[in-house]
């Protein structure tokens, strides 16, 4: 809604596409995230990725065996 309202609907449907790419991307391949230190036990093993293009848009996951949980999706600066 954000990009929608502020950037366009064209830049929000890219945004809704590169992002799928990038779940689709990390599922296959759920190493490639920079891993996080984190003191909470609950998050431990969670990792970070950009969304392909929007490098400023951080997709937060954790690893599992037959894929990827996306847990939040968030602007670098809220990191």
């Amino acid at each position: 809604m954000y990009l929608a309202e502020n950037a366009g609907i064209e830049t929000a449907e890219r945004f809704l596409t590169n992002a799928d790419k990038s779940f689709a991307d990390l599922a296959q391949h759920p190493g490639m995230g920079a891993p996080l230190a984190l003191r909470s036990p609950k998050l431990a093993g969670l990792r970070k990725w950009p969304v392909s293009e929007f490098e400023k848009m951080l997709i937060f996951y954790l690893p599992r065996a037959d894929g990827v949980s996306i847990v939040r999706v968030l602007h670098a600066a809220q990191d």
